[in-house]
């Protein structure tokens, strides 16, 4: 007996033949350019992303939070060098929640400059729910300037690189602007 393929068929073989073939030669190149075996793509599966207890709902505070957010950046791992401050920015209020927006403003001052060119910015958002029971922790999440991901504590490590890259990138950026 004869089976005939039908046209979608043949098509899906097709398509499914180029993506292998792309895969191959593209594993290929790795090989002989020695990218597979490259120091520079270093897996931590031993790391452990470190957390702090938070704050529970009936807690907090805009007090307790900016001490809890000094709490939690002790344990990262970042140069001396660095200094930071943190500024409440204010609060939202939403119809099951209220939102409490902090900055971690970073810099490396000098003394030849110590007003930093360009400064670095986290920004840190508790989300107080208005419907859950009080001693539910409270939601905490924060974000780097210049970028959309969102990170959660105990979730994402973090990494000094992050802060250098957004102050090289203003440097960059306001060196281009002439008055």
């Amino acid at each position: 007996m004869i089976h005939m393929m039908s046209r979608e068929d043949s098509y899906e073989m097709l398509a499914k033949n180029l993506v292998d073939e792309v895969i191959k030669k593209t594993l290929y190149r790795l090989e002989e350019s020695n990218m597979l075996q490259s120091p520079t793509v270093v897996r931590e599966e031993d790391y452990e992303i470190k957390d702090i207890k938070w704050l529970t709902i009936e807690e907090f505070s805009p007090e307790s939070a900016e001490e809890k957010i000094h709490e939690f950046i002790e344990t990262w791992e970042y140069d001396d060098c660095w200094l930071y401050c943190i500024d409440f920015l204010g609060e939202e209020e939403f119809e099951f929640d209220k939102r409490y927006v902090f900055r971690a403003r970073w810099s490396i001052p000098t003394r030849r400059k110590p007003i930093p060119r360009a400064t670095a910015s986290i920004y840190f958002t508790f989300n107080v729910s208005k419907i859950k029971p009080k001693t539910f922790p409270v939601e905490v999440y924060y974000v780097f300037e210049t970028n959309r991901l969102v990170h959660k504590p105990g979730f994402s490590r973090f990494r000094e690189k992050w802060l250098k890259d957004i102050i090289e990138s203003k440097v960059l950026m306001t060196s281009t602007v002439t008055f």
